[in-house]
């Protein structure tokens, strides 16, 4: 079985992959770590120009580690959950401590690193190091429920059972084939055995879906995401902009303009502050972690 799938998969994402610079052969192990934090919760399209200015400004951990916390969450921008900034500034400082500089090969080490569970530990030490780990992210997981499992999708947290099946399917250690196939079943999924409208004619294991072969029944619908509009996440992107777009930390007075509810605005500043993601300098002064601060400047 694995023989005919990986057969499949791999010819297919050899026809049709897309062109991403953290698959070329040329990629090393920090922008593959930087690429797999920025693509959490976060597609491909809107990560490609974070990663390219990312690795422009730092293309070493080393170089990274050397800039402020500050530096990190400005030049997150508007990627979405900023703490990874926090978490990836901090990573590429532990990697300079105790590792010398290099991003560390096995997965025990990399889970060491802030912002780093199973999945983005496997999926570093298979795609940079060419190890034979199971990466199971959203849309691996959907597309073996649907061949393997005859479910529309996988639902829940990943299962013991799922890790085993995916090891199961893992070609042998030799060379990169097994980081190849975790690549291929993973872009399968991406561009054709998509969560709303899955491209099953144009799907290279399509004959062999459990899935399919089963009338393709409909899975547990997911619940509406929550509204945006007036949220928390709203006002903190709202109140993290003006901190950024500041060469220094700003009178708390200054924010008021960025959220007009004043209980929201405070509840989700004091948020902030518990994050990392500010830092309150002294009482009525708010920054960036990092911040350079002089008391006679402000």
């Amino acid at each position: 079985m694995t023989t005919k799938f990986e057969t499949a998969i791999t010819s297919w994402f050899a026809a049709n992959a897309r062109d991403l610079p953290w698959r070329r052969p040329d990629a090393g192990a920090w922008p593959i770590l930087v690429s797999e934090i920025m693509l959490q919760q976060t597609p491909v399209p809107r990560v490609l120009p974070a990663y390219r200015a990312w690795l422009v400004r730092w293309p070493t951990a080393t170089a990274h580690a050397q800039a402020t916390p500050a530096d990190a969450v400005r030049q997150w921008d508007r990627l979405g959950y900023p703490r990874r900034a926090i978490r990836l500034h901090r990573s590429a400082q532990l990697i300079v401590e105790c590792h010398g500089g290099e991003v560390p090969a096995s997965v025990p080490a990399l889970l060491e690193l802030p912002g780093i569970g199973s999945y983005t530990a496997a999926a570093v030490a298979s795609f940079a190091f060419g190890q034979r780990h199971a990466v199971l992210d959203t849309n691996v997981r959907r597309v073996l429920a649907r061949l393997i499992g005859g479910r529309e999708l996988a639902t829940g947290s990943v299962s013991a059972a799922e890790t085993a099946l995916a090891e199961s399917l893992l070609p042998p250690a030799a060379g990169r084939r097994a980081a190849r196939w975790s690549a291929a079943v993973m872009e399968l999924g991406a561009l054709v055995c998509t969560a709303a409208r899955p491209s099953c004619a144009s799907c290279p294991v399509a004959e062999h879906c459990a899935w399919r072969l089963q009338g393709s029944p409909p899975g547990p619908r997911a619940c509406p995401a929550p509204r945006y509009a007036g949220s928390d996440r709203q006002c903190r992107g709202a109140l993290l902009a003006a901190l950024r777009g500041a060469d220094g930390p700003l009178p708390a007075g200054q924010l008021d303009a960025c959220w007009p509810e004043s209980r929201q605005r405070s509840r989700v500043l004091a948020a902030l502050v518990a994050d990392g993601l500010a830092v309150q300098f002294e009482p009525g002064l708010i920054g960036l972690p990092g911040e350079y601060h002089r008391p006679d400047t402000y």
